[in-house]
């Protein structure tokens, strides 16, 4: 397998590459079980967040960073957006995404106690890579459709498409790969 080094929020980290198509790779990133990676990008994001009231993140690599996000700020309550529905979950509002990892479409689900909580509110949508922004157009629909605001929108890594957007705050850009490893242009 072969990897691509780079550092992020001050560590050093390798990213497996992985075939996404025969002509496209992706540095696979994965902050799961990288208790010192999702710290050092927390905090970075934090340093760097607008004025917000609740955070909000889709399922479910966004999850550990959101997580030491609110942790950092004072264990303040976030809202997930979650890939099916729960029998706990009320008055359901859904989104559709097909992102670059997701071998399918894909429904995100809010529960409605949350987008209570989310009306008339400021937002600050994260999540750990943006590619195509998919999965970001599904959580600004789910924001929306609950009467909260965006105000900000904030990843760790921006790949592809996402390197160019004047909307979106990342920490490092990602490049996307030809199946020898090389970086694409």
């Amino acid at each position: 397998m072969k990897y691509y080094k780079m550092n992020i929020a001050g560590l050093e980290r390798a990213l497996p590459i992985c075939r996404v198509t025969d002509e496209l790779y992706i540095a696979g990133f994965v902050i799961f079980g990288d208790p010192e990676l999702t710290t050092a990008c927390a905090k970075k994001l934090l340093d760097n967040a607008p004025e917000y009231d609740y955070m909000i993140t889709a399922e479910a690599k966004g999850i550990p960073l959101i997580h030491e996000m609110a942790r950092l700020k004072d264990n303040q309550k976030y809202i997930l957006a979650r890939k099916g529905p729960k029998l706990y979950m009320t008055n359901i509002l859904s989104s559709t995404v097909k992102s670059i990892t997701t071998a399918k479409e894909q429904t995100l689900y809010l529960d409605g106690k949350d987008a209570e909580l989310m009306r008339g509110k400021r937002i600050l949508i994260v999540d750990d890579v943006i590619s195509t922004g998919e999965s970001l157009r599904a959580l600004e629909a789910l924001v929306e459709k609950a009467g909260g605001n965006v105000v900000g929108k904030m990843c760790i890594l921006a790949e592809g498409d996402a390197i160019s957007r004047d909307d979106l705050y990342y920490i490092e850009e990602l490049p996307l790969f030809n199946k020898d490893g090389e970086v694409l242009s």
